[in-house]
């Protein structure tokens, strides 16, 4: 039978040498692999019996990669059958080990070079972009789904812009707004005169049956929907035509301009003059709010600035291993630009505030000049 005695005296040599654990390993487990096929052959090297079933035909290179290194090992080969040593299968427990420390690393969002790097610490000679792939395409199974994350700014009867709101959801269906902004309301928020949004149909008839309130079509998104109807080469000229109703004084004078462009435009392209007819209230709703705040009611652009500053922390990560964790980066970016809005002006003037709601103007008044409870 096969010799059961280690080299001991020959790696004991090699302990100066850094790859001396590594050395161990690799020749404890081609022992392994060598009383393994004794085992199976019934006899072992040049050994002569009746139990012998075959005899050994040389080996075949094979490498492991472990912590400690990247092991060359010979697996023996036999005249007749096959012999593959468990610990070399395709889905043996080492490479799992490592194929679960790259998953873990892709989903809290650790780079292709930086996963690289981490295949290297652990003592292997590195792992290519399209291996990194393939290897993660098992992360399927942990049902990664796409999800939205909602956030409400409002500006109070101060004319103080403050974040109110962060909601994660698997869609933006209109149970989703309607959960949202029924949490709103239940943390407090009441007396909401107009609320801005891109053209959601779940969010508006959600606005209507929770707050109650007049809803602002973004006139940016609006202005690029409606240019979809006309040729590219069209679209200075369009877009012109339909601007003469923004600049109007008042909402009335804005309504007949928009009609009447409207009625210009609809014998060229009749989809765009529907389109209008139908966007008109939604577009036009703002111009009905005092003049000084216009330009800063008729589009989403102040929420895009903020919404473009969470997406360029959230690429970093790019998956997210739960909901907990996405509150926590976006929540924390929240917080951050909330605290700066505190320390700068108005972002509207108070005398215009006053004319949306006077009565509640009044009634915040004694409360400023309230002592604070001792």
């Amino acid at each position: 039978m096969t010799d059961d005695r280690l080299p001991l005296a020959e790696l004991a040599a090699k302990s100066g040498d850094p790859d001396f654990l590594r050395a161990i390993a690799e020749s404890v487990l081609q022992l392994i692999m060598e009383t393994d096929v004794d085992g199976l052959i019934g006899a072992g090297r040049y050994e002569r019996g009746e139990a012998r079933q075959t005899w050994r035909n040389g080996y075949r290179d094979r490498t492991l990669d472990t912590r400690l290194g990247t092991m060359n090992l010979k697996i023996p080969k036999m005249r007749t059958g096959t012999y593959f040593p468990g610990f070399l299968e395709p889905r043996k427990t080492v490479e799992k080990a490592l194929v679960a420390v790259i998953q873990e690393a892709w989903i809290n969002g650790v780079s292709t070079r930086k996963v690289d790097e981490l295949v290297q610490a652990m003592g292997m000679t590195g792992i290519s972009k399209s291996s990194v792939s393939k290897l993660c395409e098992d992360i399927d199974e942990r049902v990664i789904v796409s999800v939205a994350a909602i956030i409400a700014v409002a500006v109070d009867t101060d004319g103080k812009r403050e974040i109110v709101g962060l909601h994660i959801g698997p869609s933006e269906a209109e149970p989703f707004w309607t959960s949202f902004l029924r949490d709103l309301v239940r943390r407090g928020l009441t007396g909401v005169k107009l609320v801005i949004s891109d053209a959601h149909e779940g969010l508006k008839a959600a606005i209507t049956r929770v707050l109650g309130a007049t809803w602002q079509r973004c006139r940016v998104h609006a202005m690029r929907n409606a240019l979809a109807y006309v040729p590219k080469g069209q679209h200075t000229m369009v877009a012109a035509a339909i601007r003469q109703a923004f600049i109007q004084p008042d909402h009335d004078n804005a309504v007949q301009t928009w009609r009447h462009v409207a009625d210009q435009l609809r014998a060229r392209w009749p989809k765009l003059g529907t389109f209008m007819d139908d966007a008109e209230a939604d577009v036009l709703a703002y111009m009905a709010f005092p003049s000084q705040h216009r330009t800063k009611l008729h589009s989403t652009n102040p929420l895009e600035r903020l919404n473009k500053e969470v997406k360029r922390r959230a690429d970093v990560v790019g998956i997210f291993p739960n909901e907990d964790s996405i509150i926590r980066l976006i929540g924390a970016v929240l917080l951050e630009a909330n605290d700066e809005w505190q320390l700068q002006h108005r972002y509207m003037q108070i005398e215009g505030m006053a004319e949306l709601n006077p009565q509640a103007i009044e009634e915040e008044k004694p409360l400023q000049i309230t002592p604070k409870a001792a």
